[in-house]
């Protein structure tokens, strides 16, 4: 299938996606913050770069784009133009992702990734529960990676 956009509209429209600081990203630390946690940014040194670290908790969050990661919900589409270019630069996002989460958990961290759909067109009340639940298990000091 032929793009409908011209290879220089093509690049711009992706070159204007970020790559840090996403609506996404600052919503998740902005609930962070009002709930008192103190974090970093930038991973800190840490495997994956982490987008929010919580030294305090040893806990790393990582913030998601479905479509980046290759997430398996309705926000992910593979594309039609250059779908083999594409599967192999998500597939290698996934690996990507699974060795750093692996290398987090025997270096004694926890983690938790927040996907994109789980907060994007959200309601007020729905977003309050997913972060007060996320800020529960932060506070948990169990090793397990997944809330309740």
């Amino acid at each position: 299938m032929v793009d409908i956009l011209t290879p220089e509209q093509r690049s711009a429209q992706m070159s204007r996606i970020r790559g840090k600081d996403t609506k996404i990203e600052l919503l998740v630390r902005r609930a962070l913050h009002a709930r008192g946690f103190r974090y970093r940014l930038g991973g800190a040194g840490l495997p994956g770069r982490p987008d929010v670290v919580l030294p305090k908790h040893k806990t790393a969050i990582f913030v998601h784009g479905c479509f980046w990661h290759g997430h398996d919900c309705h926000l992910f589409r593979l594309p039609k133009t250059r779908p083999e270019f594409w599967r192999l630069k998500i597939e290698g996002n996934r690996n990507r992702d699974s060795r750093a989460l692996t290398m987090l958990s025997e270096m004694g961290w926890r983690y938790r990734v927040v996907w994109e759909c789980e907060l994007r067109g959200r309601r007020e009340d729905e977003l309050t529960e997913f972060f007060d639940a996320l800020s529960r298990w932060i506070g948990h000091k169990s090793m397990e990676t997944d809330l309740d």
